[in-house]
């Protein structure tokens, strides 16, 4: 089998980094090139990841050996990195969260379809193997009819002084990255989506709580859904330690998941810890699933590229298509409405 060439656009957003670790040297990929705004940045990635630097994005993109390319710029970037991609014929794994706003995500979409490219969002909480099982236990209808559904998905960021300096300091710029709740709430929002279908509105609270290097330190969302459930997301960029990070409740049972983000997989814990469980009523005793914990958020991180090159071969449909990737944009875009209006907020979102 030929190996599937690779190349990457910008080293802005560390996860692509990740991604390259667990391509580099698999038998089936090729790392071909790179590009980078900061010269500094893509030079230290070359020579890491073992691909050329070049002085250009089309360089990238026009290279007819290379099939593929990885998008990792900062996230106001990715619309015109994408229709040059696209433009060129190239298969895209695009960074989350997919734009700062609704029109370059259309923009995205557009250039998708218009060149008939494979395309996917990288988000991986979707190949977490907890929430994948989660998902099936749902699925079955274990808590029967679901009233309430809470998901924290956090980090602590900007606790760390180092994250908002140097390259990763655009995060915290709400030109390239809109706020904090909006760069991380992203993945539980796409969660909620894959759970529970696109919501119909939200309220929410968005605030700088404990610090002020960023837009935004702390948030809290309230989604309903189709036949009135309501999503509760919490996300926080100041979260030291964690353990619970999911619950779903319904008239027939519960699930539980334990050690499902950067605070609770960083936390101790004990050495038989199980990280989902579930009872439904008239149970005795939970039911407990004793599945591998992630020892870091990186090893969640890892698990993104695999589906991605599945997809490519044929072997299984797009993890997240650009139209699911413009549905958690919405969610969160509109979280934000609602917490400057103080308003709920419906969707779909008027322009």
């Amino acid at each position: 089998m030929k190996p599937i060439q690779i190349g990457v656009l910008s080293h802005a957003h560390g996860h692509i980094n990740t991604y390259c670790g667990v391509l580099r040297d698999r038998p089936d990929v090729d790392l071909v090139a790179t590009w980078d705004d900061n010269a500094g940045r893509g030079q230290r990635a070359a020579a890491q990841f073992g691909l050329q630097l070049r002085d250009s994005v089309q360089a990238v993109v026009e290279d007819p050996q290379i099939d593929a390319v990885m998008i990792g710029s900062e996230t106001n970037r990715h619309a015109d990195l994408v229709e040059a991609a696209a433009a060129a014929g190239k298969a895209i794994l695009l960074q989350k969260p997919m734009a700062t706003s609704l029109a370059d995500c259309d923009r995205i979409i557009a250039a998708v379809e218009a060149h008939g490219v494979r395309f996917s969002m990288a988000y991986q909480m979707r190949h977490d193997p907890v929430n994948v099982r989660m998902k099936e236990l749902f699925d079955a209808g274990i808590v029967g009819k679901p009233s309430i559904v809470r998901r924290r998905h956090c980090i602590n960021v900007l606790l760390n002084p180092a994250f908002v300096q140097g390259d990763s300091a655009w995060h915290v710029d709400p030109v390239a990255n809109v706020g904090m709740f909006f760069d991380d709430a992203a993945h539980a929002a796409d969660w909620f989506y894959w759970m529970l279908g696109a919501p119909v509105s939200v309220m929410a609270e968005i605030d700088n709580i404990v610090t002020d290097v960023a837009p935004d330190d702390n948030g809290l969302a309230i989604f309903r859904f189709a036949g009135g459930v309501m999503g509760v997301l919490l996300n926080s960029s100041t979260t030291v330690a964690a353990i619970g990070t999911t619950e779903i409740y319904g008239d027939a049972g519960t699930i539980l998941q334990d050690y499902g983000d950067a605070p609770a997989t960083s936390a101790p814990r004990p050495a038989a810890a199980v990280p989902l469980r579930s009872i439904r009523q008239g149970d005795k005793e939970w039911t407990q699933y004793p599945l591998p914990i992630p020892a870091s958020q990186g090893e969640r991180i890892a698990a993104v590229p695999l589906p991605f090159l599945q997809y490519l071969r044929g072997e299984r449909d797009a993890p997240v298509t650009a139209r699911q990737g413009r549905v958690s944009v919405e969610m969160v875009l509109g979280a934000y409405r609602s917490a400057a209006t103080g308003r709920r907020i419906r969707f779909p979102l008027e322009a």
